[in-house]
């Protein structure tokens, strides 16, 4: 380690306010992850139900084809390149240089990401759940998206939940991606951090605690949510 570390450490985070600029960049982070994960749930919860349908009808083919075309495309190229075919190529007048539009394109691109992943998380817990209680539902004189709905969704959610807690802390890191089109996130403020003070090596180790402390909140938030659910179980 530099000899100089925590000098260095001392000068530019605790002498040159360079602490409380990181922690301004936390608040988009957080931002960009939590909304980025309601919309990936959203979707990836509609392309579930669409893949797991086992209508006939030509609209649901449609359906299919189009959510297979998506969650392939999506998975199968890096998320830089979709943040920056979004931001430089689809936006590219109408975002660039407003830091404001820039988070809006991120949230976007991370959300529809996400989606992608969500989407064959949710379909393997959908088709974890035994099929007799879709057939049950089916029985009472349900139709197949009430019984989706009421009887199958709220079970899968049990068997997801952990996958869907790896997927919003993916995201929390993830997010360091979107400096890429002038986010001010955290690793943005410490790219601006190093450019000013020209040391690296305390800064980035900041950054990494930083976000180590983000993902191990998250981790135990979902903790606490599963444990919840267990509880709920038994009684």
């Amino acid at each position: 380690m530099n000899e100089n570390f925590f000098e260095d450490l001392k000068r530019v985070f605790f002498e040159n306010g360079g602490l409380t600029l990181m922690l301004k960049g936390v608040g988009n982070t957080v931002i960009i992850a939590l909304s980025a994960v309601v919309i990936g749930v959203v979707l990836g919860s509609l392309c579930a139900i669409v893949k797991v349908s086992d209508g006939k009808g030509v609209l649901l083919k449609i359906a299919k084809a189009i959510v297979g075309v998506y969650i392939t495309v999506i998975r199968g190229t890096p998320l830089m390149v979709q943040l920056l075919f979004t931001y430089f190529g689809v936006f590219a007048t109408a975002m660039r240089g407003n830091s404001h539009k820039a988070i809006l394109i991120a949230v976007l691109v991370f959300g529809v990401n996400s989606g992608a992943y969500v989407a064959e998380i949710i379909r393997s817990g959908i088709q974890a759940v035994d099929v007799g209680q879709m057939e049950a539902g089916r029985s009472l004189g349900l139709s197949h998206s009430t019984t989706m709905l009421r009887i199958v969704l709220p079970q899968a959610v049990k068997n997801i939940i952990p996958a869907l807690g790896n997927e919003f802390i993916m995201l929390i890191k993830d997010s360091s991606v979107a400096s890429a089109i002038t986010v001010v996130e955290m690793t943005k403020r410490a790219q601006g951090l190093v450019s000013k003070f020209y040391v690296a090596l305390p800064i980035y180790a900041v950054l990494a605690l930083l976000y180590l402390a983000l993902t191990s909140l998250a981790a135990e938030g979902m903790k606490l949510i599963e444990k919840r659910m267990r509880r709920s179980d038994r009684r």
